[in-house]
């Protein structure tokens, strides 16, 4: 591993002296990305179009973090910030000097890298949704239409991918072999729930389910191996020692602040699906459907822009995961629930549909969205 290592160290040089001038880019793509911005972001968008792509999309973000969390603590990954201040490998107590950056110091073990993942498998989602309702189509001129939809969006996957893990490995965050293993192991992730049976009629006493087996299988995994002596926490102190500014330590990039944020989100997922306000807002008629989903996603996009406002304390460890939770759980029942809700309330009974009603409902029926949440 050493040698992996070293090596991985002499690419992240290359990259931060060659490609200096891509800086603000390549920080921006780590901010792309963020396993957050599925949440924040993705999922707004996706849910309001789409609520099976949406939810689908929820589920597997959240099992693939589950996820990347156990394989992290299985393999025990440095990151180059802090290895190359261990290492003995160099000569002459030599050390190799990597520049450190803001959203360098995360806390936790890397690998695989969890934006890599995060990010393959959440657009692994996306774009297979927007191409699964051009490959049901027989004529010539759709297949063409459909080749060529493939051919683009899966170049756009690749080419964000790519600059992800890039920008992962300029920032000296995670060694190039880090950043492969995440892609790939978001792809599988993405492609078994393709593969498996839908989430869309899930309980909310299986979301209930999923989260205690979730958090209770990761907190034992945490205990047992705690109990033969066995840290998994030890990536903790060592980017405390050797971040290159304190602040930017945050306690929200440890690995039990991340599985919190997730179940909070599916948990609040669950409670909005099976909200009476949800309901209200799937059987109310009137209004233009078109505009009714545009003016959710503008809403739901706003509303939740506000959320990185809201600042949870740290001085508790205990009260930051609480708090963190219930600020996840909020943000599908804000998607979900509470902005279709109020838009319904707001939006005015016409019987006339506009030029956008008429291109978002055909956008919608292209992408197969599902009534199944409103039968």
């Amino acid at each position: 591993m050493d040698l992996l290592h070293r090596n991985g160290v002499l690419v992240i040089q290359h990259l931060q002296k060659d490609y200096r001038s891509f800086q603000g880019f390549l920080n921006f793509m780590s901010h792309v990305g963020d396993p957050r911005n599925i949440f924040l972001i993705y999922f707004p968008l996706w849910f309001q179009l789409n609520p099976v792509v949406g939810t689908k999309m929820v589920w597997a973000a959240v099992i693939g973090d589950w996820f990347n969390l156990i394989f992290k603590w299985i393999l025990f990954g440095h990151r180059p910030y802090w290895w190359v201040q261990e290492t003995k490998i160099y000569p002459n107590q030599s050390i190799a000097r990597l520049e450190q950056f803001p959203i360098t110091c995360e806390t936790g073990p890397g690998s695989p890298s969890g934006h890599a993942m995060g990010s393959s498998c959440v657009w692994y989602v996306m774009v297979s949704a927007a191409l699964s309702y051009r490959s049901r189509q027989k004529d010539k001129s759709a297949i063409t239409l459909h080749r060529l939809a493939w051919s683009f969006l899966w170049s756009v996957f690749w080419i964000i991918q790519i600059s992800v893990c890039v920008s992962r490995v300029f920032i000296a965050t995670h060694f190039p072999h880090q950043v492969i293993l995440g892609v790939i192991a978001g792809m599988l992730v993405a492609e078994a729930f393709e593969h498996s049976p839908p989430v869309q009629r899930a309980s909310l006493k299986t979301y209930i389910k999923a989260n205690v087996f979730l958090f209770f299988s990761a907190l034992d995994f945490y205990l047992v191996l705690k109990l033969i002596d066995v840290d998994l926490l030890w990536s903790v102190p060592k980017a405390k020692k050797w971040c290159a500014n304190p602040e930017w330590v945050h306690i929200d990039t440890t690995p039990f602040a991340g599985l919190v944020r997730n179940l909070g989100v599916l948990f609040g997922l669950g409670l909005s699906i099976h909200s009476e306000m949800f309901a209200a807002s799937c059987k109310a008629k009137g209004g233009s459907e078109g505009s009714f989903r545009m003016w959710c996603i503008v809403a739901s996009l706003a509303a939740l822009q506000l959320y990185n406002v809201i600042k949870i304390p740290t001085h508790s460890e205990y009260l930051f995961y609480a708090l963190s939770f219930c600020k996840s759980a909020a943000i599908p029942l804000t998607v979900v629930a509470l902005v279709p809700y109020c838009v319904r309330v707001l939006m005015k009974p016409t019987g006339r549909k506009t030029p956008t009603d008429v291109m978002v409902n055909l956008g919608l029926e292209n992408l197969g969205a599902s009534r199944l949440y409103c039968e």
